[in-house]
Parts: C-alpha cells; structure tokens; sequence
C-alpha cells in the first residue's frame, strides 16, 4: 500500500488555492481542475459545500488548528530562506529547534518546511 495524495476541505477555496500555487510555489494540474477542487503533487484542496462552509469561522490572521492530529510536510532546498521569504510576504512562521520551520495556511492548518532528505 502506498499513499497517493492527502487532501485538504477548505472553506474560501480561491484564497487556499492562491496561496498553495502563489506563495508556497506548488504547480496545480490544469486537467483536472475545477471550481471546487485542485491537484497539486501529493496534495489537493477540495471546496468544503456553501451550506457547511457558512457554519465555518476562520479568523483573520488563521488560529493555528493545533487540535488536529495532522501536519502536512514539504522539503525543500533551504528551511531559513523560506522562512525569511514566507514572513515577509505576511504568512506567520515559526522556526523549530530541530532546524524545521512551521507555516499557517489561511485556515489554520499546520504545514511543515523541512530540508529535503539525503539520499539513501
């Protein structure tokens, strides 16, 4: 067994897709993309229904959702230069003792910006 992709349900669709694709860079799929969902490479975003979405508060800047047991992870080449480059474009950042940095998507969620892996 293998994981595929990890999705994510997000109330203001359009402002979760924006950042995803402009601020961390991600590529979204063009073919498979509607007005309600989105693939990136291992991640898609998934409009949570009008109906639903109204009951859903999401406070501006986001509250860490530090209740939920998940945390998306991205590598990349250089944790410092991100986190530098994604403070100063507003997104709230947090440095990790252990040289990872923490980031809030527009809804709370917790992604994680780690160095890539050594090759094995």
């Amino acid at each position: 067994m293998q994981l595929h992709q990890a999705m994510l349900f997000v109330k203001d669709f359009e402002r979760a897709v924006h950042f995803y694709e402009e601020l961390l860079g991600l590529e979204a799929n063009p073919d498979t993309r509607t007005d309600t969902w989105v693939e990136f490479p291992g991640l898609s975003l998934h409009a949570i229904p009008d109906h639903i979405a109204d009951e859903i508060e999401i406070a501006d800047p986001p509250e860490p959702r530090e209740d939920y047991p998940v945390k998306l992870i991205f590598t990349v080449d250089n944790v410092e230069a991100e986190f530098e480059r994604l403070g100063s474009l507003g997104v709230e950042v947090q440095m990790r003792p252990w040289g990872a940095c923490d980031v809030l998507d527009p809804e709370g969620n917790i992604l994680q910006l780690s160095l890539l892996p050594l090759a094995k």
